[in-house]
């Protein structure tokens, strides 16, 4: 979805190998921020917001409820986090983050990907500096005016926005997240949230063609066969 677009959220889907991955990736990332900030949801933000992402997404309950039975049972897994920075073909680039309990692992994966593929690693900041963090929600039914009157009255600084098809894509710092929404279920009683997010977007974007595409196409595809993998961000229009 415009900038918002996550290897996640466009490739995830159908295959049992699919969801087993994206099962996986939010069974980690529920059990890592447990662990950090508590397994009450109500009392770790964070924490309700991986759940709420997670039903969305259609993940079984049972995957929810294990991990974080696990952390109050002090089970002694740890992940990392891991970014790693990539040029692609025509002018692409991409940011490629990680959740893992083994770094070695993870970097031999997203190398092999890179081999055989039209992806160069690139050192740490060659990519990132082309990138904002932010969050982004995404509302359907309001009008850009609409939403930037309840913004601007809660004191909220909306970096962009965007529509994608009848979705409208509302750009902040991460740290208004929270506040973004609470404003906007404030003025819109039941408002629902197409997109919820927070990571890295892309200042400016391009569009491939011809072989170019099929080649970056061909780095998102085996890079959504890597268990680790859990978002790609990049700057190409698809």
């Amino acid at each position: 979805m415009g900038r918002a677009h996550e290897v996640r959220a466009a490739s995830m889907a159908k295959t049992a190998a699919a969801k087993s991955k994206l099962y996986s990736i939010y069974a980690k990332e529920i059990y890592q921020v447990a662990k950090n900030g508590g397994t009450n949801p109500e009392g770790n933000p964070a924490l309700k917001r991986v759940i709420e992402k997670a039903k969305k997404e259609q993940v079984p309950a049972d995957v929810i409820n294990r991990s974080i039975e696990k952390v109050n049972k002090g089970a002694g897994e740890d992940y990392t986090v891991c970014e790693y920075e990539a040029f692609g073909p025509g002018g692409s680039n991409m940011i490629i983050k990680c959740l893992t309990d083994n770094v070695n692992r993870t970097v031999t994966s997203i190398k092999t990907v890179a081999n055989k593929t039209a992806a160069k690693i690139a050192g740490q900041g060659a990519v990132s500096f082309m990138y904002e963090n932010l969050c982004v929600l995404g509302v359907k039914g309001y009008t850009e005016d609409e939403i930037m009157d309840t913004l601007f009255n809660a004191d909220i600084d909306v970096k962009d926005m965007e529509q994608d098809g009848d979705i409208l894509l509302i750009y902040a710092a991460p740290t208004d997240l929270t506040n973004m929404k609470n404003a906007l279920e404030a003025a819109y009683p039941g408002i629902n949230f197409e997109v919820d997010e927070i990571g890295k977007y892309a200042k400016d974007m391009v569009t491939l063609e011809g072989s170019d595409l099929e080649a970056f196409k061909k780095i998102l595809t085996m890079l959504d066969e890597v268990d680790d993998v859990s978002n790609v961000y990049h700057n190409v229009n698809l």
